[in-house]
C-alpha cells in the first residue's frame, strides 16, 4: 500500500529537473572509519555494471522464451490507454494493501479533482481466516461508503489497488500469487481477486452499484496518478517500506502480453524489480551486512534488490554497521549495548531524522543512541555514525537512480517524467536530491528528466485507470 501523504514540505512536490543544484551534506568520519565502510560507497561503474545486469534481467522478463526463469519478471498490467488530463467524471477506488484499507470517491474535472475517502479496518479474524469472509468484509464497507455519499442510486467504475503479489491475466483480472503482510486466506491463492470482489458485491447486493474496471498495484497507481499532470510520465516507482518500479514499454515488446491492441501500441509494465539479484547478480556490490539481514529474514534468498534499498531493511543495515564499526574498536571506543544488538532496534526513521539536522548539530543522533542504551559518546561518535546513515541512504539513493536510468534508456524518450511514492522518498531530506545527482551522471545526454512526487497514486491512480478503461472495452 502506498504511503498516506503528510503535511510536510518535500522539495519534490515541484518538478525538478531544472532545479538549482543542492549541496548535499557530507559528514567526514574518522579516516579508518571510511576505510571500514569503503564497500558501501558505489563507483559510477558498479553503477553501469548494475545497469547493464537490469537491462539483461528486464529483456528477459519480457520475453516469451525466457520469462518462465527469469528474475525481474515484467509483468504486463493491460494498461494501455494513460490519463490524459481531460478525464471527467465520479469514479470510485478501492485501496487494499495492509490491515486498513480504503474506499474513495473522486469526482474529476479537467485540471482539478475532489475525493473523499473513509479508512475501515480488517480484524485480524478476517486476515487469517478464509478469502470469502476477507472479501464479505471488504464489500460490508464498502456498502457502507455507498450510503454514507448517498451513491444508491448511481453505477460507479470502480479502480481496485490490490497491492499483493499478483499475476494479471486482464486488465479486471489478476491471479492472487500470495499474501503477505501478515495475510493469510490461502483457500484464495490462484483465484482471480476480481471475482472474489465481485462475488461479494453480489452477496451484499450491491453489484448494481459498483463495475470493477480495473485492478492495479500501488506502482501503477503511482504512475498513473502523475501522468494526469504530466504528459511525460513513463515511469513509476515506489521506495517505501519495499521498493517497485513499473515503465511503459512498446506493445511489440511485451511478448506475455496476451490481449487486444486497443491502439496506442504500449502497455504498462509491472517490473517487480524488488527481485533483481536472487540470483546473485548483485553479489559484487552486497556487503555482509546484506547477507546477514538476507539470511535472517522471512524470506531468505527472495527480494535480494529491495532488501539493500527500502525501509525495511534500513535501518538494521546502519545498526549492523554501526556493530562493524564497533567491533573494530573505531566506535564508542569498542563498547555496545543490549538493544544495540537487538535485531530492528534501530529504526529506518532515525536515519531521515538524523540526516536532517544540520551538519555540525548532532542533538537527535545522541538522544537516539542514548535511548539504546549508549552513554558517554563523543562527538567524533556521533559524526561517525551520521556518516554510517549516509553511506546507507545515498547507496539506497544510487541504486534506486541506476535502476530509473535504465528504464529510461528502455523506454527511449527523450523527455520523461517518473512519477514517485514511497516513506522513505517521502521524508529523507536529501533522497530526492541524490537521485537527481547520479541520474544527471548516469542518463544519456540529451534526455530531459524530472522527479514528481505522487499524489494519491493508491487512490487517484486507481480512479483514473478506471476512467481509462471506462473509454473502451478490456
Amino acid at each position: 500500500m502506498a504511503e498516506t501523504e503528510e503535511n510536510i514540505e518535500h522539495p519534490s512536490h515541484k518538478r525538478t529537473c531544472m532545479c538549482r543544484p543542492l549541496n548535499i551534506p557530507r559528514t567526514k568520519p574518522t579516516p579508518e572509519v571510511l576505510n571500514l565502510l569503503k564497500d558501501l560507497q558505489l563507483t559510477d561503474d558498479n553503477l553501469k555494471q548494475y545497469m547493464k545486469l537490469l537491462m539483461t534481467d528486464i529483456r528477459k522478463g519480457l520475453a516469451r522464451a525466457t520469462h518462465p526463469t527469469s528474475i525481474v519478471k515484467c509483468y504486463p498490467t493491460y494498461i494501455q490507454d494513460l490519463p490524459t488530463g481531460r478525464e471527467t467524471g465520479k469514479y470510485l477506488a478501492l485501496d487494499l494493501g495492509g490491515t486498513n484499507f480504503r474506499v474513495l470517491v473522486i469526482e474529476l474535472e479537467k485540471n482539478h479533482f475532489e475525493m473523499t475517502s473513509r479508512t475501515f479496518v480488517i480484524p485480524q479474524d478476517k486476515m487469517v481466516g478464509s478469502g470469502k469472509d476477507l472479501f464479505d468484509h471488504v464489500a460490508a464497507c464498502l456498502h457502507v461508503f455507498i450510503k454514507e455519499q448517498k451513491l444508491e442510486q448511481e453505477c460507479l467504475p470502480l479502480g481496485f489497488t490490490y497491492s499483493f503479489p499478483l499475476v494479471q491475466e486482464a486488465l479486471n483480472k489478476g491471479i492472487i500469487e500470495r499474501w503477505t503482510k501478515g495475510f493469510k486466506c490461502d483457500d484464495v491463492l490462484g483465484r482471480d481477486v476480481v471475482q472474489l470482489l465481485q462475488d461479494s458485491l453480489v452477496r451484499r447486493g450491491i453489484q448494481k452499484n459498483v463495475k470493477i474496471q480495473a485492478v492495479i498495484n500501488d506502482t501503477a497507481g503511482t504512475l498513473m496518478s502523475c501522468a494526469w499532470k504530466s504528459p511525460y510520465c513513463r515511469i513509476g516507482l515506489i521506495v517505501g517500506t519495499g521498493t517497485n518500479a513499473c515503465y511503459v514499454e512498446k506493445l511489440t515488446n511485451a511478448e506475455m502480453f496476451n490481449g487486444p491492441n486497443k491502439g496506442s501500441g504500449v502497455v504498462l509494465i509491472n517490473c517487480e524489480w524488488g527481485a533483481f539479484g536472487d540470483d546473485g547478480t548483485l553479489n559484487f556490490i552486497r556487503t555482509p551486512e546484506d547477507i546477514q539481514i538476507d539470511e535472517t529474514s522471512i524470506n531468505p534468498g527472495k527480494q535480494i534488490h529491495e532488501k539493500m534499498i527500502s525501509g525495511m531493511y534500513m535501518g538494521e543495515l546502519v545498526r549492523l554497521l554501526i556493530l562493524r564499526c564497533v567491533k573494530a574498536r573505531l566506535l564508542f571506543g569498542g563498547r555496545d549495548s543490549v538493544d544495540l544488538n537487538q535485531k530492528d532496534k534501530f529504526q529506518t526513521k532515525y536515519v531521515s531524522e538524523i540526516e536532517a539536522q544540520k551538519p555540525g548539530n548532532h542533538d537527535r543522533c545522541k538522544a537516539i543512541l542514548e535511548n539504546l542504551g549508549m552513554q558517554n559518546l563523543s562527538d567524533q561518535d556521533l559524526q561517525n555514525v551520521r556518516f554510517i546513515c549516509e553511506c546507507v541512504s545515498r547507496r539506497a539513493a544510487h541504486m534506486c537512480a541506476a535502476g530509473l536510468s535504465t528504464l529510461i534508456k528502455k523506454t527511449e524518450e527523450k523527455r520523461i517524467t517518473i512519477g514517485i511514492d514511497g516513506s522513505v522518498y517521502r521524508h529523507h531530506p536529501y533522497f530526492h536530491y541524490l537521485m537527481m545527482e547520479k541520474m544527471k551522471v548516469l542518463v544519456k545526454p540529451g534526455v530531459v528528466f524530472d522527479l514528481m512526487l505522487s499524489e494519491d497514486g493508491s487512490g487517484r491512480g486507481a480512479a483514473l485507470t478506471a476512467a481509462s478503461a471506462s473509454s473502451s472495452i478490456y
